[in-house]
């Protein structure tokens, strides 16, 4: 191991940082993780399969989370970058194909791989940083990874206990992040350790969103071409389309657009906000997931009058506004009103909606977000005008 290693790792911090070819192939385990949870969550919408559903896509989420901010260090052309990416990957289809029974007889898969990548990671790391001030900083991660590791797969042994136990690990895992790994006798990282480079880690932020709307489209796509070219199936599906240009538009104007922004500007704090904002992220992309449930239940059955797809398709607007309004606040520091008065919005439209089939349910929440589309975009075209018409007046 030569002591110019690390250096060769590392990417510099200076260099602008565009995402990798690597990482967008990498990108490719979200989609399938996130329609084998949409699968999973379809098949019970109960309290409890809610629960599981959100407790595997916190899992999932903090292994492209952490992943993420790893790969933001480090030159991706690096060739154990590329195998660690690679790892990574590989152990994330393998929790992504047990999902559907990951609380039955496949938990010990999905446990043992979660907990691979994570053990992995520092694995390859460790000795390769060999001297550089991040190997602490890794070990730091790792060892508490042991720690949470040690939970889910006893969890995965103990089915009375598995979701709690799982909910536990992970309750640990995203706070420990938020506290900079406190770690006996080697201390805790500061911000500045954690540093990331806000461009990169914004524009990831806006791939896996737009890779939890493709799920979106692509199972509302793929449950009508299997339902049918019927007048009602079609209305729904587009539905399903106008849905997800709404969300889409909320997600970007303004704060998306600006997250990058706002972490350079804030200098090494910005690691707090980006570690917040990512935070955040799963919030809206469990929001995405439930409407693209709820959509998917739509078009398969227009006219069937369901209170769960009612509960799942008014949950999964009001979460990703709720992240959306939090983002908005981290980043800007104020808050949308369109937005806020959106959420009740929503909630009174479920009160409506009850009795009525889940086409008419989903009509009434599609036409509250493009009406919040629509009192968002009004501030700035007044603007536009009154630049325009000042403009215009004789001088």
């Amino acid at each position: 191991m030569t002591s110019g290693l690390p250096e060769r790792l590392l990417q510099r911090r200076e260099n602008p940082r565009r995402t990798s070819f690597l990482e967008l192939f990498f990108d490719l385990t979200v989609i399938f993780a996130l329609t084998r949870l949409s699968r999973a969550f379809l098949h019970d919408l109960s309290i409890l399969g809610g629960f599981q559903v959100l407790v595997l896509l916190a899992a999932i989420w903090w292994v492209w989370f952490v992943t993420a901010w790893s790969a933001d260090w480090f030159d991706p052309r690096a060739p154990l970058i590329v195998a660690l990416l690679l790892w990574v990957m590989f152990g994330g289809l393998l929790m992504a194909a047990a999902v559907p029974t990951a609380f039955d007889e496949h938990a010990l898969v999905f446990a043992v791989a979660y907990v691979a990548i994570h053990l992995g990671r520092a694995a390859l790391l460790l000795p390769a940083l060999r001297g550089h001030p991040l190997q602490v900083r890794t070990a730091r991660v790792a060892i508490w990874f042991a720690v949470s590791g040690v939970l889910w797969i006893v969890g995965a042994a103990l089915a009375p206990v598995r979701e709690l136990l799982w909910a536990l690990a992970l309750v640990m895992e995203y706070g420990l992040a938020r506290l900079g790994w406190p770690t006996p006798r080697l201390g805790r990282s500061s911000w500045p350790d954690l540093q990331v480079n806000g461009g990169h880690l914004s524009e990831r932020y806006q791939q896996i969103f737009i890779i939890a709307l493709g799920e979106l489209i692509l199972m509302a796509g793929v449950t009508y071409s299997d339902a049918g070219f019927d007048h009602e199936h079609t209305m729904a599906f587009v539905l399903a389309f106008v849905t997800a240009v709404a969300l889409a538009r909320l997600y970007l104007v303004p704060a998306g657009g600006r997250v990058g922004a706002a972490i350079e500007a804030a200098g090494p704090p910005g690691s707090k906000l980006a570690l917040l904002a990512g935070y955040l992220h799963l919030v809206m992309i469990a929001g995405v997931l439930a409407t693209s449930v709820a959509m998917e239940m739509t078009i398969e059955d227009p006219a069937v009058r369901d209170h769960g797809h009612l509960v799942v398709g008014v949950v999964g607007p009001v979460l990703f506004l709720v992240g959306r309004i939090l983002l908005s606040m981290l980043v800007d520091s104020h808050l949308p009103w369109a937005r806020l008065i959106g959420v009740p919005a929503i909630i009174v439209g479920g009160f409506v909606s009850i009795g009525l089939s889940q086409l008419a349910a989903s009509a009434i929440v599609a036409g509250i977000l493009l009406l919040i589309v629509l009192l968002d975009a009004m501030p700035a075209m007044w603007r536009r005008e009154s630049v325009v018409g000042s403009d215009a007046a004789p001088g």
